[in-house]
């Protein structure tokens, strides 16, 4: 696929690359775009990782195009499936994400950022709320920031929109790790890989039991999978694979993972 939004699949991984010059912003147009590609990411089962980043050195995604607002894009128009930049609101994604951030990560583009599962960061990357300054609220921030980091972190980023780098950010915990440019996307795919050949079913039951434990209590969450309330856990207890990891181990071989 061509501009705003350029894809690279490769096995069972999908590489989707933010192409808007000059900044990688994201207006009302490409975020529909993105939440398309996302959704058929999530629904297409020959797929089992995806990877987002940006394109050219040093914007990963400042977020909200406010050239295309001022021009007559509304803030709280049609963003498409998923919400802003696919991801954000997209249900049921039960996949591995990873953000691979090569460099200014701001406002909405942080909020896509903290949407996926694992972030690599280039070591030249920052991170910034700086909606406070044009008068409007980090929506998706405000709610998973200070779940994610130290309260008083993520509101100081909140209330004066300063700038963390990369170091700063990897010690706050959204950061998974910092790597020189020239080696983040291939580290990456090496994740990627990696991920890739785990069990798919495992993973999707992962992330609806986390999805659901962050408004819950810990025993309502525990009694729902023991009770296999959750659908992805009701198909892995019952599928091929759990089978499968069982005897792999007892036969001291890797397991082959079906997806069933």
């Amino acid at each position: 696929m061509t501009g705003p939004i350029l894809t690279r699949r490769e096995g069972g991984i999908l590489e989707v690359t933010i192409d808007r010059p000059k900044a990688n912003a994201i207006d009302l147009k490409t975020s529909r775009v993105m939440g398309e590609i996302f959704a058929d990411f999530r629904d297409d089962d020959s797929l089992r990782v995806a990877i987002i980043t940006g394109a050219g050195e040093k914007f990963f995604c400042p977020g909200w195009d406010l050239k295309a607002a001022a021009a007559g894009d509304a803030v709280d128009g049609d963003y498409g499936i998923g919400g802003f930049g696919g991801l954000q609101e997209l249900r049921d994604l039960n996949k591995p994400v990873i953000a691979a951030v090569n460099g200014i990560c701001c406002g909405g583009g942080l909020e896509i950022a903290l949407s996926t599962d694992l972030i690599l960061a280039a070591e030249h990357a920052t991170f910034a709320l700086p909606e406070i300054r044009s008068g409007t609220v980090a929506d998706a921030a405000s709610i998973k920031l200070p779940k994610r980091i130290p309260y008083h972190i993520a509101m100081d980023m909140l209330l004066t929109g300063r700038w963390l780098d990369v170091v700063e950010a990897n010690r706050w915990g959204f950061v998974n790790e910092i790597l020189p440019a020239d080696k983040l996307m291939a580290r990456a795919w090496e994740l990627a890989r990696l991920l890739e050949s785990g069990p798919p079913l495992v993973y999707a039951a992962i992330k609806e039991v986390v999805r659901a434990a962050e408004g819950e209590t810990f025993q309502t969450t525990m009694n729902k999978i023991t009770r296999r309330q959750f659908k992805t856990v009701d198909i892995l207890y019952s599928s091929e694979d759990q089978l499968e990891g069982a005897k792999a181990f007892a036969e001291k071989r890797d397991p082959v993972w079906k997806g069933r």
